[in-house]
């Protein structure tokens, strides 16, 4: 059964750009992944009457409406009572909400403010939805043919009640049969004309369709199945993908390319270290943002002046008056430098000119060296990106991450 899903988002600052709205894109996601399709995304501002007019139009046309923001404590913070107006219902205090709110002051040991009891002003018959990361329950209401779930803006919240109060009521109404299956595989090192290219005249199961995506600097390849024996196809599929892309398929599914790469040294049992230029320290960033990357990562070394190559890696002052320090000799003294004082198995070492200034006719921006250093390999190469000042240094990171997966790969790692 498929299902027609809206969001309705409320917030002033969504729409004067002070931030961005990410929890219509973090639900679309979490929807895509659970096999169903946002059919419509609105922003509204903290304005009563808006609301209540988006939200009658929007449960109207929608079988499922999803609305997050306005449910804090402020005066500004209306989406509760402009429930109650939309569907003409009365707002009174809910015991189970206020309950649940106090509970969440104990259980942190915080003092409540009395405003925090507003977030308990609720319409009559709504459903209370615990949140368990915040101070303000989410609540459901059912008009006509239309399912509506109202959830707090803030979203590591947002994201933790889809999960848990959206997705399995979706379930059940679709019969338990989510009406699409996705397999994503994402791809760097190929563009996506190139991507499609290598699959053409690729047969694939009957039923299966391709579809694709940019993730800068990543392609999304996307297989879509539909019935019981989805996944199957989608199995199968996946196989015949894997064999014309091979290694340019870094990741699967929700796991992103530091996710591979962290699986892969955690089941390696190697440790590594990073000499960061260009980059800043963005491998480690991405890496750390990682549970247990204790587990590998020894360190990083945010090495942005020649001075500090010189101090902390050992690159000597006159390698670095003959050859600069945007050269592949400079990059492999960086990664063997940093092994030799850290004694880690593999280290990483990155520098390059970002831009936007800075390039030469020898060296424009985008020139990037990355060298790698371990017991069975040492090796550098030279790179001439473009684009922007990040997107330079996320191709740079990216590639020097992608040096580190297919170091593990090739020697035995697992791909999966």
């Amino acid at each position: 059964m498929n299902l027609d899903i809206a969001v309705l988002a409320v917030g002033d600052e969504l729409l004067n750009g002070e931030i961005p709205d990410t929890n219509t894109a973090t639900i679309g996601r979490l929807l895509n992944a659970g096999g169903y399709r946002l059919g419509e995304g609105r922003t509204v501002p903290d304005q009563e009457e808006t609301i209540a007019l988006a939200l009658r139009d929007l449960a109207a046309r929608h079988q499922v409406v999803v609305v997050t923001g306005g449910l804090g404590p402020t005066r500004d913070d209306l989406t509760a009572r402009a429930a109650a107006r939309a569907f003409d219902l009365q707002l009174t205090i809910n015991d189970e909400a206020l309950t649940l709110i106090r509970a969440f002051f104990q259980e942190h040991d915080l003092e409540m403010d009395p405003r925090n009891e507003k977030q308990a002003l609720l319409p009559q018959q709504c459903l209370v939805l615990p949140n368990l990361r915040g101070t303000a329950p989410g609540f459901l209401l059912e008009q006509k043919q239309s399912l509506l779930l109202f959830f707090p803006g803030v979203p590591v919240e947002m994201e933790a009640m889809v999960e848990a109060e959206l997705l399995p009521r979706l379930d059940a109404l679709s019969g338990g049969h989510p009406p699409l299956c996705e397999r994503i595989l994402k791809i760097f090192g190929l563009s996506e004309p190139k991507t499609e290219s290598l699959l053409d005249g690729l047969t694939l199961p009957s039923g299966v369709n391709i579809g694709f995506g940019v993730d800068f600097p990543l392609v999304h390849l996307k297989l879509r199945a539909t019935g019981r024996a989805a996944e199957d196809l989608l199995d199968q599929a996946e196989v015949s993908v894997q064999r014309r892309l091979g290694d340019f398929i870094v990741a699967r599914g929700r796991e992103t390319l530091p996710q591979t790469v962290a699986r892969l040294l955690s089941a390696s049992g190697l440790t590594l270290s990073l000499a960061e230029s260009c980059t800043g320290g963005l491998v480690a960033a991405w890496l750390t943002d990682i549970p247990g990357a204790s587990a590998f990562l020894d360190r990083g070394a945010v090495t942005y002046s020649n001075q500090s190559k010189n101090d902390w890696l050992g690159v000597s002052k006159r390698m670095l008056h003959d050859q600069g320090a945007v050269s592949e000799t400079c990059a492999r003294a960086m990664a063997t430098g940093l092994r030799q004082s850290t004694r880690t198995d593999i280290t990483i070492a990155v520098t390059g000119i970002a831009g936007p200034d800075g390039g030469t006719p020898d060296k424009p921006v985008g020139t990037v060296f990355i060298a790698l250093s371990a017991n069975d390999a040492e090796q550098a190469k030279g790179y001439r990106f473009s684009g922007s000042r990040d997107q330079i240094r996320k191709l740079s990171a990216c590639m020097a991450l992608e040096w580190i997966r297919r170091y593990l790969v090739e020697r035995g790692q697992p791909k999966r």
